[in-house]
């Protein structure tokens, strides 16, 4: 009946992220023996800040969590061509990582597309599907015009023709209602033979009530966290959720008295990383309207707070909103939640909309990121392509093979698949990650290497 976040969504969405393999293995045990449905440990920003700030291996983390976990299944987050990093990747870059996450130990892959353009999922799902794992449909829900319910039951659909074999409501900002909770957990439970899952944030305060509703609705399975990780801008509570949906549903009982240690070990886990916690204490209405995302608004407080700019937040996030509506309604989700939200910072602090222009909204709006669910505007359109037009195919088709001219690129620094993988999703981040391993591998300091012509002295 639920899957615990604590692990992924639950620190990313309240401490950027910055929780250490180290800090998660003395909870593993206690919380394998809870009967989670999956524990989502993995993907989403695990793998970027793994590597760019706690210089940790992401795939040894999650060998290293799978192989403590003798009754649950793991999960993780994965942004289809995207995969976990911020651009769209060659077809034989997707396919080495899909069926790598799944050898280290992946059990479960959630899959979405910040667009909800099928395209963009279709080879990682094949990739799931053929490689063994539970593959999870999932869809990005946002508020527009143009996103009814009728636009998610048919992409819904588009889900369920390629296979998947469950579907997610993925309520990444907290705009769900209890309304809206119930008539699309209803109504995909009517159409489609598969079990649907609601994932959504307290960001809001709905979120609770949106689990309650959905419950009443049919939903299969909810995404909760321990209570030092839920709430505010993660998800709901599983303590007070599972004793809410008992009265509802037959689930078995569970050991209390490891919900008791955990919620202790956590609460000194976060204590411990609070310099990156957001400490939103309440409700923030104002997301219903900028809908912004858990992970994003952690994100933005702090690099503003890193600016000196924390005054201009408000401002930041009433320009939200009227950038993502020039390109389209996007929802706000990695990567274009980034897109969006680093445009309306500039936007905002330059003092002008538009003065300048990232390179990711130039290629947003050329189309290399996948079809928008609106129309963009006209004039943006017209400032940033002039002539040229969008393209019109799938993004990945554009892209030639990486793999090989990666392999030649990071030459001895990458020995492994994995290795490799890092590299070709983070780049240079991914590169200096690697030397580093190698020098404590070898003892070599590649520093010096600038004094030398030649070779490396050894």
């Amino acid at each position: 009946m639920f899957v615990d976040t604590t692990l992924r969504d639950g620190h990313q969405s309240l401490i950027a992220t910055r929780m250490r393999t180290i800090d998660m293995i003395p909870a593993l045990e206690s919380m394998d023996s809870l009967g989670f449905n999956a524990m989502e440990v993995w993907g989403g920003a695990t793998f970027d800040v793994c590597v760019r700030f706690l210089k940790e291996d992401p795939w040894e983390r999650i060998r290293t969590i799978k192989s403590k976990l003798k009754n649950t299944k793991t999960q993780m987050l994965l942004r289809g061509q995207n995969l976990v990093g911020y651009r769209h990747y060659a077809d034989d870059v997707v396919e080495l990582f899909v069926k790598k996450a799944i050898e280290n130990g992946v059990d479960k892959i959630r899959i979405f597309d910040a667009l909800n353009d099928i395209r963009n999922l279709e080879k990682s799902i094949e990739v799931a599907l053929t490689n063994g794992a539970h593959v999870q449909g999932a869809i990005s829900y946002t508020i527009s015009p143009v996103h009814t319910t009728e636009y998610y039951i048919s992409f819904a659909q588009k889900l369920v023709e390629r296979g998947v074999h469950s579907l997610c409501i993925k309520d990444m900002a907290g705009l769900l209602t209890p309304k809206k909770s119930f008539e699309l957990v209803k109504t995909l439970k009517e159409r489609f033979n598969v079990p649907v899952e609601l994932h959504t944030h307290c960001t809001s305060g709905l979120g609770d009530l949106n689990y309650i509703s959905a419950v009443e609705a049919g939903v299969d399975i909810l995404d909760t966290a321990l209570s030092p990780f839920a709430s505010g801008t993660a998800q709901p509570p599983f303590e007070s959720m599972y004793y809410a949906v008992r009265e509802y549903r037959n689930i078995p009982e569970i050991n209390w008295e490891s919900i008791a240690y955990l919620v202790e070990y956590f609460t000194k886990i976060r204590e411990k990383y609070k310099e990156y916690d957001v400490m939103m204490k309440s409700i923030d209405y104002r997301i219903l309207v900028s809908q912004v995302p858990g992970g994003m608004y952690s994100n933005l407080v702090k690099q503003l707070s890193e600016q000196k700019m924390l005054h201009k937040l408000q401002d930041v996030l009433d320009e939200i909103p009227r950038v993502r509506k020039d390109l389209g309604y996007p929802p706000l989700v990695t990567p274009t939640s980034q897109i969006v939200g680093v445009q309306a910072v500039l936007n905002v602090l330059s003092g002008e909309r538009y003065k300048k222009v990232t390179n990711e909204v130039k290629n947003y709006v050329k189309g290399m990121y996948g079809r928008p669910p609106a129309p963009i505007d006209k004039e943006l359109m017209e400032k940033i392509l002039g002539d040229e037009k969008p393209i019109d195919c799938r993004p990945a088709d554009l892209l030639e093979p990486e793999l090989e001219k990666l392999k030649r690129e990071i030459g001895i620094l990458a020995d492994t698949d994995e290795y490799l993988l890092i590299y070709a999703i983070l780049g240079e981040v991914g590169r200096k990650y690697l030397r580093e391993k190698y020098e404590e591998k070898i003892r070599v300091d590649f520093a010096l290497v600038d004094e030398y012509e030649g070779g490396y002295p050894i």
